[in-house]
């Protein structure tokens, strides 16, 4: 039985959710692919214990936004095409990321608008493509013991996680659940933290101030680490603390980040891939 309609992104109707699947997709994402692949790992083990199998397609690529987002439509729309025959399986789609998942959910089918057959299958897609914790919470109802130690964290949801997918809730949802954990709120919160895909790069000093003050509003809170669904940001924020460190001279990090799958493997139990022997 279909789960009643749930609150989505800000100018979006509200989406049922479907019942426990026996399998999934997993879009990896560029990001988790080049420079944070236990995140995906993580994603995967927590997906796989809840007894789901998880189907990766091979020729997965990027979601298209660097290209959409900087103004080549006709590079994105090449993107998006290549893909559109990867996920033939009536399985949802799970993306370990608010940025790819917006994408991918709101963007495809105006990127391949002027064809109808590509327009329909690309909606198709996105009605079966859920980001990370979005599925956890609603489609798996993800409930187990907390493990860890207490600990106090920040919690950063991206731009398009929070106003295109949705998902700022439900991943105070799941830190909630763990009982060891307190949720620090900073007054930041809702900003951008500076990445932007090809914005940091387009406008480094803009980037570097937005970064600059997301991690002074982290810090503020005393938390001992921030956690994200989106590693981009992630990415973003840690290493401009760690630059910050640096010139001051200390030599352990003062925010360290974690992806919202590993944490939860290792608050619950398992053992993330990269703490493996």
């Amino acid at each position: 039985m279909n789960k009643a309609p749930e609150a989505a992104g800000a100018g979006h109707a509200a989406r049922r959710y479907p019942p426990r699947p026996a399998a999934v997709y997993f879009y990896g994402t560029c990001l988790v692919d080049m420079f944070v692949p236990e995140a995906g790992m993580d994603a995967i083990a927590l997906l796989e214990r809840e007894g789901i199998r998880v189907i990766f397609p091979d020729n997965q690529t990027c979601c298209g936004q660097p290209a959409y987002t900087s103004g080549f439509p006709d590079e994105a729309r090449q993107v998006v095409e290549s893909q559109l025959d990867l996920f033939p399986g009536d399985y949802p789609i799970v993306v370990p990321s608010g940025s790819c998942g917006g994408m991918i959910r709101w963007n495809w089918e105006k990127v391949v608008a002027n064809d109808p057959a590509l327009k329909a299958r690309a909606a198709a897609i996105a009605e079966r493509t859920f980001e990370f914790a979005e599925f956890l919470v609603h489609v798996l109802d993800f409930k187990h013991p907390d493990q860890g130690p207490a600990l106090t964290v920040a919690l950063h949801t991206s731009c398009s996680a929070r106003r295109e997918m949705g998902t700022l809730l439900v991943g105070r949802e799941l830190l909630a659940r763990l009982g060891n954990v307190t949720l620090a709120i900073h007054d930041h919160e809702s900003e951008c933290c500076g990445f932007g895909g090809t914005f940091s790069l387009k406008h480094p000093d803009v980037s570097t101030a937005m970064v600059s003050d997301k991690v002074a509003s982290i810090k503020a809170t005393g938390a001992c680490q921030m956690v994200t669904a989106d590693c981009g940001c992630m990415l973003n924020i840690t290493q401009r603390a760690a630059r910050e460190d640096q010139d001051a001279g200390r030599a352990s990090a003062s925010l360290p980040g974690e992806h919202l799958a590993t944490f939860l493997l290792r608050r619950t139990g398992g053992k993330p891939s990269g703490e493996q022997a």
